[in-house]
């Protein structure tokens, strides 16, 4: 172990211990330089002096630097100090897909599908440069805080133009994910990437690993005796076309897996898709050629020598990988090679005559029968006699011919060729009858019509038809013909409605037109009177015409959402005065308050009109005035008063003069 506080080359500073495998140590440790945190892969003390773990190792950098992908770990420097061989690599904060799928176990479909994508991106691009990793499992794979992937250790990869006689003898990768032409001894191929893919998709979808037992030679022979556990029986839910991803990828003959990763892609990137939805099981076709039976195994036959190296078990172990044997010296004496020759052959002939063995002892075909129109109990007796299993849950389907309680069909399918052992549903019959609708909208297609087939429709009758819906998202189901909760016969056509959002309208040009014209033009396109605002404007034009528009005409609008102003032309407000004469200032002024008008007041004599009455107005009475006019008002200020004759006392002379002195006087008044 290395102190934390060290510094390797002067540059790395270890600050933490993130794990430990079977051949090093990983630490965390700041780049002092850059000013970033690394990890730091050092091999463990006790392998410092074994050249083929130090190969091993260095095998590791050289992998890694010829591969820069998003989804594999980079490596930025190797180097050694005092003995100690060590790799700085990229840090990913987050955690291996072990620990993520306990603790998210298990994960949805469309995740599971992403997580894997991103897996065989970075092996494709591996697999291009003849690179085989040879150790895929989930502690070998890291998630960011992000959900990126990041492939490591490539510690036992090994490229395809090299060639090597150890791959026969010696058992490489964890045996929960071993291909078993590995499991058997033979050579690891792109085919065996392409194996440990698929077991690690079926842990993704179903949180546990296939096969499992107390060794790892019993968990090897699992691998190529035993057929993969079925993800449907465990999860009815699941769809079948992505259980036979799994089983396309760990079929037992290379032959019959996908042959590049970049297969496996494509047909993972369609298996979620409805048009898949009633997709039949995968069954592999094998190797040609008949099929000559033995005799089983004997329980004290030898097993292959690469059994012999395997350790039990440990499922928590740290990522670590085998060490391949060193290849012998070119430079022996032939005394030296005649030994190695013959532990070579004896080595052969006896993993030859053990896979023939094993190969031999392997379940044979079986076809399944046709247990149709019989109860539970006597198809499972028929089942049982094929040297098949039985599923323990029955499901049950409508069937309106079939009575009900007895077996309607079986899956797979009666007449299909399949291996002994392998599991049997039943599907029973649950009469002729309807079958109340669910309610599928607001889901997608694809979920629709996967929870309609759960009810017992079949999916030849489910219609699909698109229309516009202001109230639904785009993509999902709108309307469903006949409606949730109602009453439907299992071969009665279901016809589901899918939004294409709401339909945009094109606006018109409304000016010009009547405000009339254009609002019952936008309502008509759907729109409501909360979404037409009105702004009325004075204007010389016809009342009530359109003078502009926003948004301008031949824009596309949503008329459950969008907004269209109209400013519509108003003739100014007219009125046609009264005759004011002979009423007072009061009067006048709470008319001309009442009817938006201004007015003033001018006094003059009047020898006909008391004082303090109105005389007349200009405009006259009758005229028309706009509204806001102001409105001139005459007030009688009495008669004029009339000079006295020169016999008048000084007295009455001086009253005289002061009537005649006193002038009218002029007011204006606005409401």
């Amino acid at each position: 172990m290395i102190e934390i506080g060290k510094k390797l080359n002067g540059r790395y500073k270890i600050i933490g211990n993130i794990g430990q495998g079977g051949m090093a140590n990983v630490y965390l440790a700041q780049d002092l330089i850059l000013k970033r945190q690394v990890a730091v892969k050092v091999l463990r003390f006790d392998f410092q002096n074994d050249q083929a773990a130090i190969r091993r190792f260095q095998r590791e950098a050289l992998a890694a630097t010829e591969l820069v992908h998003p989804n594999i770990v980079q490596v930025y420097d190797v180097g050694e100090e005092d003995g100690m061989q060590y790799l700085v690599m990229e840090y990913v904060k987050g955690m291996d897909l072990k620990r993520y799928i306990h603790q998210n176990s298990p994960l949805r479909y469309q995740q599971a599908v992403n997580i894997m994508e991103q897996i065989l991106s970075a092996i494709a691009l591996a697999h291009q440069h003849r690179i085989i990793h040879r150790d895929l499992k989930p502690q070998n794979i890291l998630i960011d805080e992000d959900g990126v992937v990041k492939i490591t250790d490539f510690g036992i990869a090994i490229a395809l133009s090299e060639t090597s006689i150890t791959q026969t003898n010696s058992m490489l990768g964890s045996v929960h994910y071993l291909s078993p032409e590995q499991a058997r001894g033979g050579m690891a191929t792109r085919q065996s990437d392409i194996y440990a893919l698929g077991i690690i998709l079926y842990e993704m979808l179903s949180g546990k690993v296939p096969f499992d037992g107390e060794s790892a030679v019993s968990i090897a022979l699992k691998h190529f005796q035993n057929d993969l556990p079925s993800l449907t029986v465990a999860d009815p839910n699941l769809p079948q076309a992505l259980e036979n991803v799994v089983l396309h990828a760990t079929s037992k003959e290379p032959v019959d897996r996908y042959q590049t990763v970049e297969d496996m892609a494509e047909d993972l990137k369609t298996c979620l898709d409805i048009s898949r939805a009633n997709e039949a099981r995968f069954e592999p076709v094998g190797l040609n050629g008949d099929t000559v039976i033995l005799g089983p195994i004997p329980k004290d036959a030898p097993m292959p020598t690469s059994f012999k190296k395997m350790e039990n078990v440990e499922e928590n172990e740290t990522p670590s990988a085998s060490v391949a044997p060193e290849m012998p010296p070119k430079n022996k004496t032939k005394k030296n090679r005649k030994p190695l020759i013959i532990g070579l052959v004896a080595a052969l002939v006896l993993i030859l005559g053990t896979v023939i063995a094993l190969a031999l002892s392997a379940p044979d075909d079986v076809t399944v029968p046709d247990v149709s129109e019989l109860t539970v109990e006597e198809a499972t007796d028929e089942l049982i006699s094929a040297k098949l299993k039985v599923a323990s849950e029955v499901k049950e389907v409508a069937d309106d011919e079939i009575e009900k309680g007895l077996v309607v069909k079986t899956d797979p399918e009666s007449g299909a060729e399949v291996k002994e052992e392998r599991e049997v549903i039943l599907y029973v019959s649950s009469g002729p009858g309807e079958i109340e609708m669910p309610d599928v909208t607001k889901m997608s297609l694809a979920e629709a019509t996967s929870q309609l087939i759960k009810a017992g429709f079949s999916e030849e009758n489910i219609k699909s038809e698109e229309d516009f819906s202001a109230d639904v998202e785009a993509e999902l189901v709108a309307k469903q013909d006949p409606e949730a909760k109602e009453k439907a016969n299992p071969d009665q056509v279901i016809t589901l409605t899918i939004s294409k959002g709401p339909e945009l309208k094109e606006i018109d040009n409304y000016v010009g037109r009547t405000e009339s014209e254009a609002t019952d033009s936008l309502l008509a396109l759907g729109f409501s009177s909360s979404q037409i605002q009105i702004v009325y404007l004075e204007s010389t034009q016809a009342a009530n015409t359109v003078l502009s528009q926003d948004p301008a005409s031949g824009t596309s609008l949503n008329p459950k959402e969008d907004n269209v102003t109209l400013t519509v032309s108003q003739a100014p407000e007219v009125i046609t005065l009264p005759s004011f004469a002979g009423q007072t200032k009061t009067q006048i002024s709470q008319y001309m308050t009442d009817n938006g008008l201004y007015v003033t007041y001018v006094e003059e004599y009047s020898s006909t009109v008391a004082k303090g009455l109105a005389v007349s107005s200009n405009p006259a009475s009758g005229s028309t005035v706009k509204v806001g006019a102001t409105i001139s008002v005459v007030i009688s200020s009495g008669p004029q008063a009339v000079t006295p004759p020169s016999s008048s006392t000084p007295e009455s002379s001086t009253v005289e003069s002061s009537t005649e002195e006193s002038t009218p006087t002029s007011s204006s008044e606005q409401p």
